[in-house]
Order: C-alpha cells, then structure tokens, then sequence
C-alpha cells in the first residue's frame, strides 16, 4: 500500500526547475510514496498549508523542495510532535541540507528512500504580540538588520548578492546601540546576538559547533564590540572558515533567554519582527529525515 506524502514545491526558489521536481516524484512514486504537490510561493502560505495538512492526517510526510525561507514557513504551520519533514535542496543557501550532510538532490531522496528520521528541537520566538518558530537561528542586531534590509528584486536577481547589498547599505548608516541577553546563567550586554539551533550559518559556515538541531539546547552567540571595524572583522572571520572568535565574542548555552532593546530580528533568513523578544527551545517538535 502507497503513502501519501506531500511535496511542497516553491518555483521562486533558487535551485528550483520542473524537470528536478519531476525526477524527485519519479523517485517517490518508486520507493512506495503517492507524492501529492503543493505549490506554494511563500513563507505564509507554505505555514498555511502545513496546517491544514497537520489537521486532516494524523501523521503528515512532508518533503519540502524549495530553500530554507520554504522551510521555515512549513516548520510554523506545523502541530508540534506531529510531522516528519524531509527536504530537497532546491533554495539559494541550503543551510539545513548542509546541516544534514545532504551533498545533491539525488543524496536527499536516497535519505528519504532510507527512510531513517529522528526527533528534532526548534526555537521558539515570543514578541511583537507574535509567536513564531525557528529551525536554525535567529539573528537580533547587525544580520538582523542585513536580512531587514534585503529589497525582493534583488534577491530574485542576485541570490545571495543581495545579502552583501544590503550589508554595503548598512554600512554607510551604521549604528552601535546594544541589547541585554538575560539567560538563567548569563546577563550580557552587546551589540548583536545569534541564538543557534544547527551549527552553520549562511551556508555551510560553522558559527556555532556546540550547536545540534537535535539536543533541546540553543547556543548563544554574543557580539560586544558593535563598530564597523569589529563587525567586519568577524564577517570576515566567519567567511574563510574561522568561525566567530576572540575576546569580543562569548558564546554559551540555554533552552531559554530574554533580548530586551530593539533590533531587527532575523530567523532562517527572513525578517520577522524587532526585538525585545523571549526564546525558547521546543524539544522533539518534529522528526528530520536524516
């Protein structure tokens, strides 16, 4: 007997085209799945559906062809312990594919054909009167403000070039105001903060190695000098593969944490809200192909 398993699909992604899409229902249809498309173009709508989808099936497959923005709109619609999420990495970065260890679209679906999964935590983010969630981080201050600042035109065009953009735009109007981190064991005052829930970051850059989607821990990363020189400095760091080091950086971790100021706060690459804000971690919200 078949499974049913939905496929969402975003044409907007950056590694998207029919033909791979083609290939991965083959593929499913092959290993036993009754793969059902659903054709979604944003974050909204993705979450959208992945509700209705976790109220008509009790246990709900779900393979998201599309990038991490697709990915973090279905995590948002989803009934916490409910689903099992597989992904193709269809999008501009693929920081939750790499996190996994998924080299190619062919690799995922030979994942999916294993069909081995485990439970995975997310992030969980109260503020703004909103609540949301987060597969890999969020990002309050300077890469909150990047993402803010990314135009939709660009980003179409440039993939992304149009992070490095808005960056050059953020420079000319720079700002060093600060946020408290307040966390049962550390209060810290800093320029920016990126709570990690999957060690890489904007690709496959390791920012956070203490970091694992599945332990019900986030690793916090703290930025205190908040100048040009020192923000660059750490750009630069984490570009060549050094990561975020020296006497300005303090990292440690906490399952939950209070960011009291205002930022712009960024989660898996899109703009959410301005902090002051409240994080939490959710254990074994939902199972990963893994």
């Amino acid at each position: 007997m078949q499974r049913e398993c939905f496929v969402f699909a975003n044409p907007l992604s950056g590694g998207y085209s029919p033909k791979r899409i083609s290939e991965a229902l083959s593929m499913l249809s092959s290993q036993g799945y009754f793969p059902r498309v659903e054709e979604i173009t944003t974050p909204a709508e993705a979450a959208l559906r992945a509700r209705g989808l976790c109220e008509e099936t009790s246990r709900p497959f779900i393979v998201v062809a599309g990038g991490d923005g697709t990915i973090n709109g279905v995590v948002n619609g989803l009934v916490p312990g409910v689903a099992t999420l597989a992904v193709l990495p269809l999008g501009t970065s693929n920081v939750l594919s790499r996190e996994l260890g998924i080299t190619s679209l062919a690799h995922a679906l030979e994942k999916i054909a294993a069909g081995i999964s485990r439970h995975a935590a997310v992030g969980h983010i109260q503020g703004s009167g909103e609540s949301r969630y987060f597969l890999l981080m969020a990002g309050i201050g300077v890469d909150g403000a990047v993402v803010k600042g990314v135009r939709a035109a660009e980003k179409r065009l440039l993939g992304k070039g149009a992070y490095l953009l808005s960056a050059l735009r953020l420079l000319s109007k720079w700002e060093e105001g600060t946020v408290r981190v307040v966390a049962e064991t550390s209060e810290i005052e800093c320029h920016s903060v990126i709570v990690c829930n999957a060690s890489r970051y904007g690709g496959n850059r390791v920012i956070a190695p203490g970091a694992s989607l599945f332990e019900p821990e986030l690793q916090v990363i703290c930025l205190r000098n908040g100048t040009r020189r020192a923000c660059l400095k750490c750009a630069f760091s984490l570009t060549v593969g050094r990561g975020l080091e020296g006497a300005d950086v303090i990292s440690f971790g906490a399952r939950e944490l209070e960011i009291q100021g205002v930022k712009p706060l960024q989660a898996d690459g899109d703009y959410y809200f301005d902090s002051p804000v409240r994080i939490r971690s959710v254990p074994s919200f939902l199972r990963l192909i893994v």
